[in-house]
């Protein structure tokens, strides 16, 4: 089924939406990817969501995505004496590395901190509400000055923008959940709290191929290195929550179009995240700055926009995704939006591969083609098509159900599960009759093909054919 837009919309599943009925509803209001957020839920609560959108999928014929989202490491405090503690602007506090503490001191059982921090660093509570700088380090404890003050309580999470810890993204706990995932057959693994490539290659050999590794981008010391995590990476997430914490608000729009541009030139499918449509979560209708949020993702290139809690646990999740759908449609409609979206012309290596899927595009343009047909085995052509930002869309043909599902959430692309094809003639005959199956081409109308000879080699494209159906 393809949908009338080039992005597309990723929703996170949860109590609000849960039911086969509100998330088939969900599906038929424009949701591409299902996102399982493994911080919250159970494996029973997440196999049964896996198992609706699985149903779902085999009704409409149209490969679903689902995403499954690791919780990563959480930096919290401990238990406080009394269950909260007000730290007053100005005052002098002391961490100690401890389940728990007796006196004054601020219980942080994490060794990795101590390790790793130094005086000058910040340290924030509760997403930033509570800031200090560090004043002094030893073995087990470190003081800190309360820049701004605050009441904090047991668990709060803490954040560490200046300090890059010697601690792997993927804790125990994420290493059941991903096992349990990969049994399932979640088509993309997110990955939380990446820092460093290295992160990447563990991640890597835990999936063993078995589905997409994305990155979410949340932590500073990412952004010093992201070059090198978006070539590791299968696809980009910007997790603006804590990336938002961790670094100056006024500095999360750039970070985000960097993120974005750095992605369609690597040709990797890139989610802006977070807060995005976030007073729907209490209300039917949005803010005029939030529709304006995801109009600048649109705008930017980004392959798509997500929702948390606004689907999640939020009181309209319905609501959310068709709100998110019409902003979407509004923003690719907009006479500015072509002219912007074509301001970045990614690079063609100098290979056959890139070359046929530039020249794709631009023949399609050209004609006015009804599609851009594309035979792709990994996936990876309709990636270099889809990176040119054509007007005109994509269909990804692969004999892969896994391939299919994680493209249904590449921008501009529909994906259809065709045999391998073994002769030219062939090729025509199935990029035709899916063409018109998808309902994206009539007779009479022109496609633009391509494809690898020797058909059914995966990273052979060196063919481009016009096509009149």
């Amino acid at each position: 089924m393809a949908r009338n837009r080039r992005a597309k919309i990723v929703a996170t599943l949860g109590p609000a939406s849960s039911s086969p009925e509100m998330i088939r509803k969900l599906f038929d209001a424009g949701v591409d990817m299902f996102r399982l957020n493994f911080s919250h839920g159970t494996h029973d609560d997440h196999r049964a969501r896996y198992e609706v959108i699985r149903a779902i999928e085999k009704e409409v014929g149209t490969p679903i995505a689902v995403l499954q989202d690791l919780q990563g490491p959480k930096i919290r405090l401990g238990p406080l004496e009394g269950g909260k503690r007000e730290l007053t602007t100005g005052s002098t506090v002391r961490f100690v590395c401890a389940p728990s503490a007796k006196d004054s001191s601020l219980p942080l059982p994490h060794k990795e901190v101590f390790d790793a921090i130094m005086p000058g660093n910040q340290l924030l509570i509760d997403d930033g509400k509570v800031r200090l700088s560090v004043t002094g380090v030893g073995g087990d404890f470190i003081e800190a000055k309360v820049i701004s003050g605050g009441i904090v309580s047991d668990r709060k999470g803490v954040n560490l923008p200046d300090t890059l810890l010697a601690l792997s993204p993927i804790t125990e706990k994420d290493r059941v959940d991903l096992a349990f995932g990969l049994e399932l057959g979640v088509d993309w693994v997110a990955f939380s709290f990446v820092q460093r490539p290295s992160d990447l290659i563990e991640a890597h050999t835990l999936v063993g191929g078995r589905a997409g590794v994305m990155s979410k981008i949340e932590k500073p010391a990412a952004m010093n290195v992201i070059e090198d995590i978006v070539a590791l990476s299968d696809s980009i997430m910007v997790a603006r929550g804590d990336l938002g914490v961790e670094i100056p608000p006024e500095d999360v729009p750039g970070a985000q179009k960097d993120l974005v541009r750095l992605c369609r030139l690597a040709g990797k499918p890139v989610i802006i995240a977070t807060q995005m449509l976030e007073s729907m979560i209490y209300t039917p209708t949005p803010t005029r700055a939030e529709s304006s949020d995801v109009a600048t993702a649109i705008y930017d290139g980004s392959d798509a926009v997500m929702l948390s809690a606004e689907s999640a646990s939020g009181q309209y999740p319905l609501q959310a995704v068709a709100t998110m759908d019409r902003i979407i449609r509004r923003t690719e409609q907009h006479k500015a939006y072509r002219s912007i979206i074509e301001a970045l012309h990614p690079q063609i290596e100098p290979l056959p591969q890139h070359a046929i899927a530039a020249a794709a595009a631009e023949v399609a343009n050209s004609i006015n083609a009804a599609c851009i047909v594309a035979f792709t085995s990994s996936g990876t052509t309709a990636y270099r098509i889809a990176r040119q930002r054509s007007p005109i869309p994509i269909l990804s043909l692969t004999p892969s159900e896994a391939t299919a599902r994680q493209l249904a959430f590449l921008w501009g692309s529909t994906g259809m599960v065709s045999p391998d094809i073994g002769s030219y003639d062939e090729m025509v005959t199935q990029a035709a009759l899916h063409a018109k199956t998808s309902g994206l081409a009539r007779e009479g109308d022109s496609i633009v093909v391509v494809a690898g000879v020797p058909f059914g080699k995966s990273g052979s494209t060196n063919n481009l054919r016009i096509v009149t159906i």
